[in-house]
């Protein structure tokens, strides 16, 4: 009798950095489960979607990529359907309400069984459709549950694991890397503590949990052993790494970076002392630092940050606004005299050094006045790179159910000024580097065939790119360019001789 081919897995991932790593690991458990995995969901045995669930247009692009996994599997040419991530954490429901061939709904918290539910789904026979019913959700025991019914075009029994977070953080070790080789995320911590009003990340992702030190370190060793030569450190707020861990003798005085002494923390880890181990021991030429929150930077970051290469001359501020009334209504613990006190210590730490921030428009309570204050606040820091998202009524939030609700065509108004106000500077910028010579790292290659590269400022996928000529170098290389002029975002260049 012929051996039975292994079943074929797709993996659709979507959102963030943090989503990514999800999906890594995801894609080592398949591997490991036995599934091969296929890049194209038609005609696999199996697609999962990782989704993204932080504001209403992820969830709307999750279901978009649902829906046509739904035609796929009506035509016959997919399978089954798992959905994993955010939006199975935390819509569980909604999801099978609005997608009734998924075969499986599987959260965060059990993402480590996500190899065994695929091998579930694709191992028990189809059952034939009864008309007009859905499926149900049990109630929920030991963290699982399960629902059975038929769906209308003929899902059988429907999966369901949703439950409470681990109390550990996730061990990203055995990942399968979707990025390219020579640079890769490295989670420090899972989870927020901030609980800004707007926010729903807590709830998706459930408290801090930092990972321990050892573990970060031998994790950086591992990825650099593969072939990367830069790390890039996430978090749901990086700048909070250690806060959990209990104080113990020989812990370590954190001070604020924009409060008074009284508010220091003490910790056996932070951020300061975890940068400065990877300095000293991941063999990589950039570490970059994402995903800082305002209110939890520390002198020690910024000494790490006036040291220099490996840490890249780099910052990912989210701010999400600079005024105080809304500052203080979001629960952004900080005022605008203490970020723009915070801005002119980076900068003067760090000469040069490119910081990356958001905003949020339309925030309820938000005024013309406040938006103006924006605008001008915008045009006098000239940030490096900015990313404007239009406010997004998260349920259960407290925001959501704040009074002076803004209305949807006049948020989508004030972010579209904030949006062109950004896009001046940024552009009046690009142009003004011409001349200058910078390092790079090749990242590849775009449909013109010019290369696409980065300088240490530039983050991969939310920054601009160094557009370098067809063949002057390799992806993974650096290199000396010159820059020649501008393109919109992305800056031209022209690679030096050695």
């Amino acid at each position: 009798m012929p051996k039975k081919a292994p079943p074929t897995v797709a993996l659709v991932s979507l959102g963030c950095p943090k989503n990514l790593v999800d999906s890594e690991r995801m894609l080592a458990g398949l591997a490991l489960g036995g599934f091969v995995v296929t890049p194209d969901p038609d005609g696999a045995d199996v697609a999962v979607v990782n989704t993204c669930a932080f504001i209403d247009l992820a969830r709307a692009e999750s279901d978009r990529h649902l829906d046509g996994l739904e035609a796929l599997k009506r035509s016959g040419r997919l399978g089954r359907i798992v959905v994993a991530g955010c939006m199975a954490q935390r819509f569980g429901r909604q999801v099978l309400a609005r997608h009734p061939l998924v075969d499986a709904v599987v959260g965060l918290a059990a993402r480590d069984s996500l190899a065994g539910v695929c091998r579930r789904v694709v191992d028990r026979p189809q059952a034939a459709p009864i008309k007009g019913s859905r499926p149900q959700i049990a109630q929920m025991k030991g963290g699982r549950s399960s629902g059975r019914g038929t769906a209308a075009d003929g899902a059988t029994e429907t999966i369901v694991l949703v439950g409470p977070h681990a109390a550990a953080p996730p061990d990203d070790r055995e990942r399968l890397r979707l990025t390219p080789r020579h640079y890769a995320y490295l989670r420090i911590s899972e989870g927020c503590d901030n609980r800004c009003a707007y926010c729903a990340i807590p709830d998706i992702r459930g408290p801090l949990r930092s990972k321990p030190p050892e573990h970060v370190l031998a994790e950086a060793a591992e990825l650099a052993a593969d072939g990367a030569r830069e790390l890039i450190l996430i978090g749901q707020d990086t700048t909070a790494y250690g806060r959990d861990f209990a104080p113990r003798p020989g812990a370590v005085a954190v001070q604020s970076a924009i409060r008074s002494p009284q508010s220091a923390i003490e910790s056996p880890w932070n951020l300061a002392r975890l940068l400065k181990e990877l300095r000293h021991r991941a063999a990589v030429k950039w570490l970059r630092l994402m995903y800082t929150h305002p209110a939890s930077f520390t002198d020690g970051v910024i000494a790490e940050l006036a040291a220099g290469l490996p840490l890249a001359p780099y910052v990912d501020l989210p701010l999400q606004h600079i005024s105080d009334p809304i500052l203080s209504s979001m629960g952004r613990r900080v005022t605008r005299e203490q970020v723009e006190r915070l801005i002119a210590r980076l900068r003067a730490a760090a000469p040069g050094a490119a910081i990356r921030t958001s905003f949020i428009a339309g925030y309820p309570g938000e005024t013309e006045a406040h938006v103006r204050e924006l605008l001008d606040f915008l045009q006098e820091v000239r940030f490096d790179h900015v990313g404007v998202f239009v406010y997004s009524a998260e349920p259960g939030t407290p925001a959501a159910r704040m009074p002076g609700q803004v209305p949807a065509a006049q948020a989508r108004e004030r972010w579209e000024r904030l949006m062109q106000a950004a896009e001046r500077l940024a552009l009046a910028a690009a142009r003004a580097r011409k001349g200058e010579r910078l390092e790079v790292l090749v990242d590849g290659a775009d449909q013109a065939g010019r290369l696409l590269a980065r300088h240490a400022g530039q983050a991969p996928e939310v920054d601009g790119a160094v557009l370098l000529a067809p063949g002057a170098a390799r992806p993974g290389d650096f290199a000396a360019v010159r820059i020649t002029g501008a393109e919109g975002y992305d800056l031209l260049g022209e690679v030096l001789p050695p």
